[in-house]
């Protein structure tokens, strides 16, 4: 079972239950006199965007971006972002919110950032459900963060490792033996 190698719940799926409505009831407020465009960063943030979406109450549209960032373990960074799949709708002039499942280094959604902005967007903020301060390598923030956590190794609500782990409904740490024996 995924779960047992998890060695502890970091946030439990009652708390993020809770905190997604937050972020959605806050989302909502910012742009309830305007419409929007969430863009999913795949494959990490896409449990969170749809439970996001589902409570929002303003007029909003959905696009996804895919990026790689990480080595073919899926343990650190490559030092590169490339860009595998681009947005498919136009976002000139738009209020852009991207989602993403977690800020670690900030590369990728510096990248992600940088990348968007050259189509114009009205505005381009940041909506993730992790942030690791203690990893920033680029100074980078996101206007709205469901939870701040430690520098683990973490996986679940999306969130994966080898394509694996992304079904649990909590975020948890992943026993260090797993992820150093599959390195």
């Amino acid at each position: 079972m995924p779960g047992d190698d998890v060695s502890k719940i970091l946030v439990s799926e009652d708390d993020i239950k809770v905190r997604v409505l937050e972020l959605a009831e806050e989302i909502s407020e910012n742009y309830k006199n305007e419409s929007f465009v969430l863009v999913g960063v795949l494959k990490g943030a896409f449990i969170f965007l749809s439970d996001l979406v589902k409570s929002i109450k303003s007029r909003c549209s959905i696009d996804f971006i895919v990026t790689s960032s990480y080595g073919l373990t899926g343990t650190s960074f490559s030092g590169k972002v490339k860009l595998l799949k681009d947005i498919s709708q136009p976002i000139k002039g738009k209020n852009v919110i991207v989602v993403d499942d977690i800020l670690d280094t900030g590369s990728t959604l510096n990248f992600v950032l940088e990348h968007l902005s050259s189509y114009e967007p009205k505005s381009l903020e940041i909506c993730t459900l992790l942030s690791k301060p203690d990893r920033r390598r680029i100074n980078i923030d996101a206007k709205y963060v469901g939870f701040t956590i430690p520098d683990e190794f973490v996986v679940g609500y999306g969130l994966g490792y080898n394509e694996e782990y992304r079904n649990l409904p909590y975020v948890g740490v992943l026993k260090e033996e797993i992820w150093k024996v599959r390195a």
